[in-house]
């Protein structure tokens, strides 16, 4: 046989060999693309055991809604685990009220440090947010993530809807975009339910969060601009304590029963500025129920006036009518049970998280 017949044979075996790998790879790749793009499981997220959700090939999906606790990358995501916390689990978990989950299992073991990193800013997929839970290798649940531990799987819970509206196709992409990424970095698997049915879970949820959606407002109007350190001094004086930019009125539990702001929108700044117009705000759904919610803002409206020489109007610029209160109050309290009822408790967690 001469070398140019063997040369040949040679290229011939190579060509078949480049040929088979190449088939490898494409069917290695389709099989990974059938697991991300066909997730799923029968219920849904949202409503619970009764109510049908997409098809899939998703073999643990129902246990993530019942059994995960919920890591998030909170302010404590870089303290170190001890020995107690390290054997129990969080108690925090994804709210299938309010939120669907995108479960990543990894082909492997992540380093706590590892997974840090591959989350930074992925706290939000638009104007939704987005909590992580996570699993370890010790099949522990955690509501936030430590560098020492090792993890066998996220869950990432995306808010349906809150007050810019219901979850859209845009943001619910960019949610999954962001977690193929981290499945394709860590080897892993991706399952979550159909866009379809998570669109129609956000917009049921933004109906029934609209219609019972409601601010009661009352203005502070000065004669003259007065300067804001003075106003907060007064404020603060009467009760009201720092909150970021707002000032608030706490309740004994230190929730939020109803907000001051300026009516111009600026910031509630404690340096230079001023202004002649204050806002009292009373966000019912994020607010404790109180049947003197509205009453007890007006009392201390009053009093914030009389202490700032300004005079306390309604929305319509009138001066507030004595006793109007009782039957604002009234009608408040049907709202509280309505959003009880709706299993949106006012001031609760889940409130807080739709009506921001």
């Amino acid at each position: 046989m001469s070398e140019l017949q063997i040369g040949l044979i040679a290229l011939g075996v190579l060509f078949i060999l480049l040929v088979l790998g190449f088939n490898w790879w494409q069917d290695h790749r389709v099989r990974r693309k059938m697991q991300v793009h066909f997730p799923g499981s029968d219920k849904d997220p949202l409503l619970g055991d009764d109510a049908p959700r997409a098809q899939g090939a998703a073999a643990h999906a129902p246990s993530v809604m019942a059994m995960r606790r919920e890591p998030g990358m909170g302010s404590g995501s870089n303290e170190t685990m001890t020995a107690s916390s390290a054997e129990s689990d969080d108690l925090q978990e994804p709210d299938p009220a309010c939120e669907v989950v995108i479960d990543v299992r990894f082909g492997g073991p992540v380093r706590g440090v590892d997974l840090q990193a591959a989350l930074i800013g992925f706290n939000k997929a638009g104007r939704k947010t987005v909590r992580v839970f996570a699993e370890t290798d010790t099949q522990h649940h955690r509501a936030r993530l430590y560098p020492e531990e090792s993890y066998v799987s996220v869950q990432l819970a995306v808010l349906l809807a809150n007050r810019s509206g219901p979850l859209t196709a845009i943001e619910w992409s960019q949610a999954w975009s962001r977690a193929e990424d981290l499945s394709e970095r860590f080897e892993g698997t991706l399952e979550g339910p159909d866009q379809q049915v998570v669109l129609e879970q956000a917009a049921k949820l933004d109906d029934a969060c609209a219609a019972l959606d409601t601010q009661v407002g009352l203005t502070l109007s000065m004669a003259t601009p007065q300067p804001m350190v003075q106003i907060i001094g007064v404020a603060q004086g009467l009760g009201f304590v720092a909150d970021g930019t707002r000032l608030v009125w706490p309740s004994n539990q230190n929730q939020v029963c109803f907000t001051l702001l300026r009516a111009d929108g600026a910031a509630m700044e404690t340096g230079t500025g001023a202004t002649d117009r204050l806002y009292l705000l009373l966000d019912v759904p994020c607010s404790p129920a109180d049947p003197r919610a509205f009453g007890r803002m007006v009392d201390v409206g009053r009093e914030l006036a009389s202490r700032l020489g300004a005079e306390l109007v309604d929305d319509h610029g009138k001066p507030l009518a004595a006793g109007a209160e009782a039957g604002i109050d009234e009608r408040l309290q049907v709202l509280f049970q309505q959003l009880d009822q709706a299993g949106l408790t006012a001031g609760g967690e889940r409130a807080l998280r739709v009506f921001a």
